[in-house]
């Protein structure tokens, strides 16, 4: 990964670069999801959930940027459960398709990582490629993630 790239860490909405605000981020993972990409209201809702400063909500994003390209993002929220459902679940995690094979998704997951405590989930699809990296760094598949609709 080139050396200009750099991981920012955001806790609170006030720590957003000037350049870089909630709504950008949101956009940026929901282009580079694609075609794996959440409704971008749901993406945002991730975010501000991740922002939040209530009790049993928040978490962090980390933000790989270049000058002021944001190159890759992920979003991790904090569960406040744990056993059954780990305290940790990294939301979303993408890079900029021109991007990829540099690395920042490495570095944006091994950040992430060491930055929390506790065990930590994510949802992949299984025909997800990503899905064979995250095994290779120690995910393991332990449930089929169900959902009904309504």
């Amino acid at each position: 990964m080139p050396d200009d790239v750099l991981i920012l860490r955001i806790d609170r909405p006030d720590q957003f670069p000037g350049w870089l605000s909630p709504d950008l981020l949101a956009s940026f993972l929901h282009e580079s999801l694609k075609p794996y990409e959440d409704p971008l209201e749901d993406v945002l809702a991730g975010i501000e959930y991740a922002m939040s400063p209530v009790a049993g909500k928040g978490g962090f994003v980390l933000a790989a940027v270049d000058g002021r390209d944001l190159v890759g993002a992920l979003v991790l929220l904090r569960t406040g459960m744990k056993g059954y459902v780990p305290p940790n679940m990294i939301l979303y995690v993408a890079v900029d398709p021109a991007r990829r094979g540099e690395m920042v998704g490495h570095r944006l997951m091994q950040q992430a990582i060491r930055a929390c405590e506790g065990d930590v989930k994510l949802h992949v699809e299984y025909d997800n490629h990503a899905r064979k990296y995250y095994e290779a760094i120690g995910f393991e598949s332990k449930y089929a993630d169900m959902r009904l609709k309504r």
